[in-house]
């Protein structure tokens, strides 16, 4: 009888103790998720392994909840530039026109030609031209067709790209030949062209790709040189640049067209080792 009760007392004990360390547990996953909002990232993914049924459920929908809500702060982010594109394009044209015009109605007179009033009324017209070709700028931020989804080979689609830049070197990582991704292929070839751009206007001549199947997440890392700090947080904002002849559309336009089928386009914390910069591409699932 003694040694049955110290049974079962070993074992509510031990049942005890598993329960408080499970408590804590949870609890700090609980805490660590409160902070990854806090800070409003939304990639948080923690482990389900080694969970109960139900609490393996919950995780599995926190996780998803937290994947829901950052493709829904992107979407937000993408539309209110999209109005403000528009309305920013409305009013600049409508400024642009007059001006134009009339400067050139100016530049024909022959009162105007040979005087000093010729070259300020062409410093107007030149000043009219770069606006239109800014408002040209807006206008491909509105332009972008709606995507068509259909699976794309990635070793094909990188394959292709890479001959258009032979002076690279290319390191394909752990991409399969079979390995694919459900996107528009003509906006992700876009996409990786305009990060290679980027990279080779950075200086960089190595660029490497892998791609992370769990979590569908594409990684294009280059050497060239590191986004400032300072920079970080504005580099997907539309014309936004650091580039002195830069005009600021080719991130902000790809970070809209991997929203539109469902992904993104973000610049992780950390880039992957023996490279600069790293741009992640995630797709829906």
């Amino acid at each position: 009888m003694n040694t049955f009760l110290y049974i079962l007392i070993g074992v509510v004990i031990t049942v005890v103790c598993w329960m408080i360390r499970r408590q804590r547990s949870l609890k700090l996953r609980a805490h660590l998720m409160q902070e990854a909002i806090r800070n409003r990232d939304f990639t948080f993914r923690l482990p389900t392994d080694g969970l109960l049924p139900g609490e393996r459920a919950m995780q599995e929908t926190l996780n998803q909840l937290g994947e829901t809500i950052r493709q829904q702060m992107n979407r937000n982010e993408v539309e209110s530039w999209e109005r403000l594109t528009r309305v920013l394009t409305h009013e600049i044209m409508n400024a642009t026109a007059p001006i134009a015009s009339i400067s050139q109605s100016m530049l024909d007179r022959n009162d105007v030609k040979g005087t000093p009033l010729e070259e300020g009324i062409r410093a107007i017209q030149a000043t009219s031209q770069h606006l239109n070709i800014f408002v040209d700028s807006y206008r491909k931020l509105s332009l972008v067709a709606e995507p068509k989804i259909e699976t794309v080979g990635l070793f094909t689609l990188i394959s292709d790209i890479r001959q258009l830049y032979p002076d690279i070197t290319w390191d394909m990582g752990n991409i399969a030949g079979d390995a694919t991704v459900d996107a528009d292929a003509g906006m992700l070839h876009q996409v990786l062209i305009n990060l290679v751009k980027n990279a080779l206007e950075a200086g960089a001549r190595r660029i490497a790709l892998s791609y992370d199947a769990e979590h569908r997440t594409l990684l294009v890392s280059n050497d060239g040189e590191p986004i400032p700090a300072e920079a970080i947080q504005s580099i997907f904002v539309p014309f936004f640049t650091t580039k002195r002849t830069g005009s600021g559309i080719g991130l902000s336009l790809s970070r809209r067209m991997m929203v539109g089928v469902g992904g993104n386009l973000s610049l992780p914390d950390h880039p992957v080792a023996g490279y600069h910069v790293t741009f992640a591409l995630s797709f829906s699932k």
